[in-house]
């Protein structure tokens, strides 16, 4: 015979699963109500990124210039042959300058380098502030690429990196000669460690004829006291040197 306890026990559990069953009832329900209304939900086509449709609106005007410069071009070229062919020779002419100049293959008078974008640069390109942006590969392509501006460089070869051994840009000069340049994008300064390191290391190992530690910060005063000690001391650009260089200034072989 079950005792009341046992009686009520059986009482709690029965009521606790019909409450558990109530509520899937209820949950299933709900999903089912759900369903129906998404299906009844009109479908809406996927729109196109906007990003993706800017760029193909792009292409497409793009296109459309380039065949209507071409489709006036050659109705000028068969209307007017020699002025047509005249007009296109001075335009390539002009784009070749502008580009030899700009990349310092091409030394132009004052004016006209101002013109053609190879003079001092007050642009943003040529700021600290431009090469503190960038990461240390690019900071060493952006010294080479400043480098070969000079009508005295022939090349350059850049291989920094690990176990550089102090070289960041190797600069080779028309005469033979060859220069190193260390590139320090540092926001602290540059020590005496960098100075003594770069001074055993550029005639010995890389055999050249001089050598500078390039920064975007400055330099301690151990670091330009130590390289005063030296017999041959090297050319310590910091960050204001580095602006005028990259503003027509004398690069550091001269």
């Amino acid at each position: 015979m079950a005792t009341p306890a046992r009686r009520r026990s059986a009482t709690t559990r029965r009521s606790a699963a019909r409450r558990s069953a109530g509520a899937r009832r209820a949950a299933a329900r709900r999903a089912t109500a759900a369903r129906r209304a998404a299906a009844r939900r009109p479908t809406r086509p996927k729109r196109r990124p906007r990003g993706q449709a800017a760029r193909r609106r792009a292409r497409e005007a793009t296109a459309f210039t380039v065949l209507l410069i071409a489709a006036f071009v050659i109705a000028a070229v068969s209307t007017y042959p020699v002025t047509s062919t005249l007009v296109i020779v001075l335009a390539a002419a002009a784009a070749l300058t502008t580009h030899l100049a700009r990349t310092g293959r091409l030394r132009l008078p004052a004016g006209l380098a101002g013109a053609a974008g190879a003079g001092p640069r007050r642009d943003f390109a040529h700021t600290i502030a431009a090469y503190q942006a960038m990461n240390y590969t690019e900071f060493e392509h952006a010294m080479a690429d400043l480098a070969r501006r000079d009508p005295a460089v022939r090349g350059t070869d850049v291989s920094g990196g690990k176990n550089d051994r102090g070289l960041d840009v190797l600069v080779h000069l028309h005469s033979g000669d060859r220069y190193l340049l260390q590139c320090k994008r540092w926001k602290g300064r540059v020590g005496s460690e960098e100075v003594m390191k770069i001074n055993g290391t550029y005639r010995d190992i890389h055999h050249c004829v001089g050598a500078a530690i390039i920064t975007t910060s400055a330099f301690t005063a151990d670091a330009e006291r130590t390289n005063a000690m030296l017999p041959n001391a090297l050319r310590l650009i910091d960050g204001r040197g580095l602006a005028r260089w990259a503003s027509g200034g004398r690069p550091p072989w001269a």
